[in-house]
């Protein structure tokens, strides 16, 4: 096929695809009957702003390796394209948004063509692949070649405004990455309105700053050739320099119109040239209508060729930013206005758009004939991006039992660096999939011993200037292959490469057991970037600590308070606040058990600073006793007190344990017996109630097992109950349904204050003495 044989199939692939992406949307909302009376929505200007730019991708640029994240309202785009590829069917092709069918946003877990990454929420998806590809590499350099591959992100502009992109793109590692690449579609709009300022320079400065290659895509071929005749340098300016509103207007306009508007006002274009308005009128008046229509919409980001010469530029040894100016609308009646963002084109535009296409209004779906020069080119992208399928690796036999005699003072922070010292130690084949990730605060976290012994993984290896220096504790050795990684302060880009991290067993066949630490009081921050991170399939366990009011010295603004409930409220996480460090050491090795697999769950660790005597715990030492415990602890609760006749219920869940059992002794000198529960964790608990309630449907596996609620909260000791914890006092506030019982909730339900934990602890009714009114005020009622 020649070149331009090659070239007009692509025209046309594009226009089939423009077509077909307008149809799933205009059959969603037009066509398919409403029971609800709602519009289902659809974004047809979106689609139409970058269909050029995917078609020159699909058909021409992308390999198999290469994966692409989509810009969430370009979804029907993608179907578009897997339907001429013959992934979807014609059914399939009238389910847009449709309960089981084509997802409102490309979803690695629900279409039915998996996405490369599941996108819909602002921001998260675009970075995806550059975490993506921190993933892939250290797969690559630590377990097994799995080849290389670009990672495209199709961003629009205005997604750019969301603040998490620009702290992905500026991270110090990322100008490493040289199979990144980003390809803008300027269209210049928003969901409101036209963006009024020329932001193109600042985006391209932005990029540029951050070590990324730049490659600007403005004019198509026929605006090129205007440019070189006589007049076409005013009219280069007066493109250039008029305003976003400005051009945006002028594609509303008939010829007639444009040859008014276009040569402006006055005698000047503003760079003090007289002739430049009369020498573009002279230029546009030798246009006829139709060229003269055509060349105001040609935008680099609509001509194909001019987009594969971009991509032909790219330089693999950096990041790569394509900013390619669009038309949101394009080639739809719709094209170009203010408002087109969520605007749906008529049954009168659709007719007409099929008119134009030569397709059939009544029966939309239609793929290319094989034997045309599209058809031909259809088939040979599909063959091109057929993936080879990796095999699983052999499963991991993971510890559940260290066995560690856990003595003295300590904290559960502290237990966290010793499990992983100890994992490396007893299950090397474990922990050399354990990868960590943290935010600048390794020391702090106590991760220090794990650092030094497996290093930090780094794409380029870097001199330790410091290796000698005997006063420098933490060893800052990079590698490809170290299993720690630390980025700036940006707990988004953090989730996000956990959420990465933990794909790799779906996407090459090798899980890995991704461990990120953070602070407590910064978990809300990242918490949808890690929740969206979970829907899309990305499983990985995040550690928050220090938490809670139990951080005295450090005020309100560093106290954690909702983070206690997460696990109840987050699907596919499962979450454990441990009050022991053996408690820490099971739940831990629990939590890596669930995740790297299908089906698997996310977990969070909700860990503290304060010191606690490990003896309180009362391990069992009988190995049956023992390993009861351990079912117990990854089962939600234990009890550590137990009682034939109690009288009242202490339940306490973390750090405040020490508070609980003081105040159980304080009862006992007054001769009420009080027994006393741990709970590790609050939402297993809540699903263990809800299995013995009627299941929906969504419940699905989540649904707990009712033992454990048996054992801890047997119905024979329904006695009055009080709850404590670091944390709001809802939390807990269930577990009083499970027998109706009266029922005394503790906890932080205000901003904390500076001090020590006793002050602290005093000022919001969690200490001791308020532990022994509650359980006094529960035992008389």
């Amino acid at each position: 096929m020649s070149d331009r044989s090659a070239l007009e199939a692509l025209d046309e692939i594009h226009d089939r695809i423009l077509w077909l992406s307008t149809s799933i949307i205009h059959h969603a909302n037009r066509v398919r009957p409403s029971l609800s009376g709602l519009k289902v929505g659809g974004h047809q200007a979106s689609c139409a702003s970058i269909a050029s730019i995917m078609t020159a991708l699909w058909f021409h640029e992308l390999r198999a390796e290469d994966r692409v994240s989509i810009k969430p309202h370009a979804g029907p785009v993608w179907h578009a394209i897997n339907y001429l590829f013959g992934e979807l069917d014609d059914e399939q092709m009238t389910t847009l948004r449709e309960f089981g069918g084509l997802q409102s946003y490309p979803s690695r877990t629900k279409d039915p063509v998996p996405a490369d990454y599941s996108t819909g929420s602002v921001g998260i998806g675009a970075t995806a692949p550059i975490w993506g590809a921190v993933a892939r590499r250290y797969v690559d350099s630590s377990l097994r070649d799995i080849g290389t591959g670009r990672q495209y992100s199709l961003v629009g502009d205005a997604e750019l405004d969301e603040g998490a992109v620009w702290e992905a793109v500026n991270d110090p590692g990322v100008k490493h990455l040289g199979e990144i690449v980003w390809i803008i579609d300027l269209n210049r709009q928003s969901l409101d309105r036209v963006v009024p300022d020329i932001a193109a320079g600042r985006i391209e400065a932005t990029f540029e700053a951050a070590g990324w290659q730049v490659i600007t895509v403005k004019f198509g071929r026929l605006l090129e050739d205007l440019f070189a005749r006589e007049g076409g340098d005013a009219l280069r300016r007066r493109i250039l320099t008029m305003s976003n509103p400005e051009y945006q207007r002028i594609l509303r306009c008939s010829a007639d119109e444009l040859r008014t508007r276009l040569p402006g006002e006055g005698g000047s274009d503003g760079d003090g040239d007289s002739e430049s308005p009369q020498a573009l009128h002279a230029l546009i008046s030798d246009l006829d209508d139709a060229t003269l229509l055509a060349a105001i919409r040609n935008l680099g980001g609509h001509d194909i060729p001019t987009l594969l010469e971009a991509f032909a530029q790219i330089d693999d040894s950096r990041p790569t930013a394509v900013i390619a100016y669009t038309i949101k609308g394009f080639g739809l009646p719709s094209s170009g206005h203010p408002q087109n963002h969520s605007a749906l084109i008529d049954a009168a535009e659709y007719s007409a758009l099929a008119e134009l296409s030569g397709q059939d209004p009544q029966s939309p779906w239609s793929r290319f004939d094989p034997d045309t020069p599209a058809g031909r080119v259809v088939a040979e992208a599909a063959q091109r991006l057929t993936r080879p399928e990796f095999a699983p690796a052999a499963p991991v036999e993971l510890p559940r039992d260290l066995e560690r005699r856990h003595k003295g003072t300590s904290s559960s922070q502290s237990a966290l660096g010793r499990v992983l010292m100890d994992l490396s130690r007893q299950s090397p084949e474990t922990a050399r999939r354990v990868v960590t990730v943290s935010p600048d605060v390794s020391s702090t976290t106590n991760l220090g011993g794990w650092v030094n012994k497996v290093g930090v993984w780094s794409a380029d290896a870097a001199q330790n200037w410091f290796a000698d220096d005997a006063e420098t504790i933490l060893q800052w050795n990079e590698s490809a292959q170290g299993q720690h990684m630390e980025l700036g302060i940006a707990e988004t880009n953090l989730v996000g490469l956990l959420g990465e991290l933990g794909a790799t067993w779906s996407r090459w066949g090798e899980p890995l057991f991704p461990i990120g630490v953070m602070y407590d009081p910064f978990v809300n921050r990242a918490l949808e970037p890690w929740t969206f991170g979970i829907y899309a399939g990305g499983q990985s366990i995040l550690v928050g600590t220090p938490s809670g009011v139990t951080l005295a010295p450090e005020g309100g603004a560093h106290q954690s308070i909702t983070t206690p409930s997460t696990g109840i409220e987050v699907p596919g996480l499962v979450t454990y606040e441990p009050a022991f460090a053996q408690d820490v050491e099971w739940s831990l090795l629990h939590a890596m058990s669930l995740i790297g697999k299908p089906g698997g769950e996310s977990a969070y660790l909700r860990l503290s600073t304060r010191a606690v005597d490990q003896s309180l715990a009362r391990v069992p030492a009988d190995p049956a006793a023992r390993e009861r415990r351990r079912q117990q602890v990854i089962a939600g609760a234990y009890r550590l007190r137990s009682s034939t006749r109690p009288v009242v219920q202490l339940v306490g869940m973390g750090a405040l344990m020490t508070e609980v059992l003081a105040a159980a002794d304080r009862l006992a000198e007054m001769g009420i017996e009080a027994e006393v529960v741990c709970v590790t964790s609050p939402g297993l608990l809540y699903r263990a109630l809800r299995s013995g309630q009627r299941r929906s449907p969504a419940l699905g596996s989540a649904g707990g097992s009712g033992w454990i609620l048996d054992q801890v909260f047997p119905a024979s000791n329904a006695v009055p109950m009080v709850t404590v914890l670091d944390g709001h006092p809802h939390t807990l506030s269930f577990l009083a349904t499970i027998n109706q019982v009266e029922h005394v909730a503790l906890g932080v339900s205000t901003f904390g204050q500076s001090g020590d934990i006793d002050d602290v602890y005093r000022y919001h009714g969690i200490d001791t003495e308020s532990i022994v009114f509650a359980a006094l005020d529960a035992v008389r009622s």
